[in-house]
């Protein structure tokens, strides 16, 4: 006989889901069954926060909703950071979750992991949340949290199923995935677009997390248009080293002047929103005169006016528009539109580059410095950071060597915690190639328990701790405020102990990019993780 819970394994694995990320309890006793014989891989955490942001980065990384199974009460309460992490950067997470018996809910009986209303505090941070009260309510729940997280942006979905129900016998029939349709750009739309920007001297491109997967079409619209591309931090490894790209924050001077001067700007899988545009909160954003503007959701599009405003997935518009583009280009007997300005293009891009690097503050032009040693000394690897200061920096500058591999929670919602679980979520992913956790003292202490995680799946991670003994980004924001640092020094553990208490290997470094290369060559990950300590205390 199967049971609700044992469809639910069933359905993920007819999805081709090939992990989840959980903690069983008692709650969950029947959720689990079924699981072992399945062909989905159950990796255990040590906290519900860690298993959610695992499941963010294996989303992040393969494109897939990441699934994570929760208890009732403390398992859900636990799982609402990564769930509001997820649903700021339009990542797909799947959480399913019990809850207590149907005839107990919302009476106040005690009941142990009780909620007052569980499914309400969910909605308060999934995109949707469903109860399945009976076996005809599962199959419209799966397929409406896997509709929408093709149909639209994306997001954390919640189910929740009550402990009598998850037992029960469930008899239909696991209906098949429904093709699902897209939002697609008005043809008439898309010309008036691509003939404006084949019109303008001066094109430029925001490409935001949304073009992660399309880096060809985003670089032959970019090529005909000669246009130089801002790549936000979600966006970063999308075309390397290309004349054209900027891999610069449009929070920085330079870009905001290369904004300014543009006449024309298609703006791609951005939602504009100030922890790429206005991250230092002073009011220089530019004005968006002449946006054309493409985004799968129309909520998003109606947050800020655009002269054109294209609803549609980032790589079949961006397809449509190179279509119009390359026949304009070809009437005109050209390889390029919008190609005439001898000082746009490359060389604008060129400038904006070196430009935006020298205005880096303080030391960030040295730990870009480092990020580059990372990624030059492992390359093709995914980083995954968290709050702290090497990310900071790279997140105002840093060109990254692979579409979608610089990922961090120091925007959006902004969790600490995040790139310990989430590299390993990430390690799931993409099999075979390097992932390196990059993580300050501080935030590395929320979720140092999952480091078991990694060695238990033999995960070849680099665990690389940014040890500055404290909380230095906010002391420094203290200072700056005129308010006397209070809180932010809390004591470093002894991340050699740890590292041996983990059986990891492990190697303490100065912050050098001679050292750090050393470190990396001689600690590569092979049969499981490796921590690297850079320690600047002095």
């Amino acid at each position: 006989m199967t049971t609700i819970g044992g469809a639910i394994v069933r359905y993920l694995e007819a999805r081709g889901v090939p992990v989840v990320f959980g903690l069983p309890g008692v709650h969950t006793v029947e959720l689990y069954r079924g699981l072992a014989a399945a062909r989905i891989r159950h990796v255990t955490a040590r906290h519900e926060q860690g298993a959610g942001f695992m499941a963010d980065g294996f989303a992040r990384v393969s494109g897939r909703a990441g699934v994570a199974f929760v208890i009732t009460g403390p398992g859900v309460t636990n799982i609402l950071t990564p769930m509001a992490q997820a649903r700021s950067e339009s990542v797909p997470m799947l959480v399913v979750s019990s809850v207590n018996e149907t005839t107990s809910l919302g009476l106040g009986l005690g009941h142990l992991h009780e909620l007052p209303n569980q499914r309400d505090v969910c909605a308060l941070v999934a995109c949707q949340s469903w109860r399945v009260g009976t076996a005809g309510d599962l199959m419209p729940a799966l397929e409406d949290a896997y509709r929408a997280f093709q149909a639209g942006r994306p997001g954390p979905m919640h189910i929740e199923v009550p402990l009598d129900v998850l037992g029960a016998p469930f008899e239909e029939a696991l209906s098949e995935p429904a093709p699902v349709a897209r939002p697609v750009a008005e043809p008439a739309l898309v010309e008036r677009a691509w003939r404006r920007l084949a019109q303008a001297e001066k094109p430029l491109i925001l490409a935001g997390g949304g073009v992660r997967w399309s880096e060809a079409v985003l670089r032959a619209v970019a090529e005909h248009l000669q246009a130089p591309v801002v790549q936000t931090i979600n966006a970063r490894g999308l075309m390397h080293r290309h004349p054209l790209a900027v891999p610069a924050s449009p929070s920085l001077e330079a870009v905001r002047g290369l904004l300014r001067d543009a006449d024309a700007v298609l703006a791609v899988g951005t939602e504009l929103g100030t922890t790429d545009y206005d991250i230092y909160r002073d009011g220089g954003q530019p004005p968006f005169d002449n946006l054309i503007r493409v985004d799968i959701c129309r909520e998003q599009l109606a947050r800020h006016p655009a002269e054109i405003a294209l609803c549609g997935e980032a790589g079949a518009v961006l397809a449509q528009l190179e279509a119009g583009l390359a026949a304009t280009s070809s009437a005109a007997g050209s390889s390029a539109a919008g190609s005439s300005a001898t000082d746009w293009g490359a060389a604008r891009a060129a400038e904006t580059r070196a430009r935006a690097r020298a205005e880096l503050p303080g030391d960030y032009a040295h730990l870009v410095d480092l990020l580059e040693t990372i990624r030059d000394t492992l390359p093709d690897s995914i980083l995954v950071g968290d709050s702290t200061q090497p990310v900071y920096a790279g997140n105002l500058y840093y060109d990254h060597d692979r579409a979608g591999g610089w990922f961090n929670s120091s925007a959006g919602y902004g969790a600490l915690g995040y790139a310990i679980p989430a590299a390993i979520g990430a390690a799931f992913a993409a099999p075979g190639h390097g992932v390196v956790s990059i993580a300050g003292d501080g935030g590395a202490q929320f979720t140092l328990p999952e480091l078991m995680t990694a060695v238990d799946e033999k995960l070849p991670i680099t665990f690389l701790i940014w040890n500055n003994g404290g909380y230095r980004e906010i002391e420094t924001s203290m200072a700056e405020a005129g308010v006397s640092a209070v809180g932010c020094d809390p004591t470093p553990p002894d991340f050699a102990g740890i590292a041996k208490a983990c059986g990891i290997p492990f190697q303490s470094c100065a912050a050098t990019t001679e050292a750090l290369a050393g470190a990396l060559r001689s600690l590569r990950p092979s049969a499981g993780p490796v921590m690297i300590e850079v320690d600047i205390r002095g």
